[in-house]
């Protein structure tokens, strides 16, 4: 893939677009980066034109200026889209990517051609309850990485990857993150409950792993069920489920387009 800069902008991102057919846009999961898709690159490529993005702070995205925000991530791809005349393309975001896709959807909803969640939650509609939740254990987390990041990812890589393999290739890319960059991931609840639950334009694809935290299992089948929209709970798989078990992510993928495009 080949590897960008955004003018004017902290932004990377990496391009694959040698194929005749619609695009596909990955943004991945909080503390790591574009690398954890490393297998669905390998997978896609030649199928589908590619584009992935490193999240403000994390990955190359990381020489921002004063006022930049990760609440300007939708505008950001927007503007990748317009440089690189992308009408729309599927969007797959795992975990805190599942978040940023959504907000694209909201503002940018004509060019979606389907959204593919993973290990995440409607931001459009979010029990306050589950959020505070939530918040009191990413700070837990978050105060080992004040103190250590190897600490920190070592408790990190058991939570977001189940098979042995996932984990120590999350750990190896979490070790990358910067402490500085906590401070983006502060406008994370911006994104909460900001814009009305509608019918969506575009097929919906929710998922997780079957050993991700019961409260994520909880949302997945909630979520599908008010949505009726496709769900997958992939087994053997953690919260990272395309790092812990790439074949099924991409076989299911592969089949959620397929079933689009009728």
């Amino acid at each position: 893939m080949k590897t960008l800069q955004l003018e004017n902008t902290p932004i990377t991102y990496y391009i694959d677009d040698t194929a005749n057919n619609h695009w596909v846009v990955f943004a991945h999961a909080a503390f790591v980066d574009h690398r954890m898709f490393k297998k669905q690159f390998q997978y896609f490529a030649g199928k589908y034109n590619l584009l992935a993005i490193d999240i403000l702070g994390h990955g190359n995205s990381v020489h921002a200026q004063k006022g930049d925000s990760i609440e300007q991530m939708s505008d950001w791809i927007n503007l990748i889209f317009q440089k690189h005349n992308i009408t729309a393309a599927h969007f797959v975001g795992v975990s805190l990517g599942s978040v940023f896709i959504q907000d694209f959807a909201n503002k940018y909803e004509n060019r979606v051609l389907s959204l593919a969640c993973f290990g995440g939650y409607d931001i459009n509609n979010f029990d306050i309850q589950r959020q505070k939740s939530n918040t009191k254990g990413q700070m837990a987390m978050m105060l080992k990485a004040l103190v250590s990041v190897k600490w920190f990812a070592k408790a990190n890589k058991k939570i977001s990857a189940y098979t042995s393999e996932a984990q120590e290739e999350f750990y190896k890319l979490n070790l990358q993150f910067r402490k500085s960059s906590f401070i983006y991931l502060a406008k994370l609840q911006s994104f909460v409950n900001k814009y009305p639950r509608k019918p969506r334009q575009y097929n919906l694809l929710v998922g997780c792993g079957e050993h991700d935290i019961p409260m994520e299992i909880d949302i997945v089948n909630e979520w599908a069920a008010y949505e009726q929209c496709d769900k997958v709970i992939i087994q053997g798989a953690g919260h990272c489920a395309n790092m812990d078990k790439p074949s099924e992510f991409n076989t299911c993928l592969e089949s959620f387009w397929s079933s689009c495009n009728k």
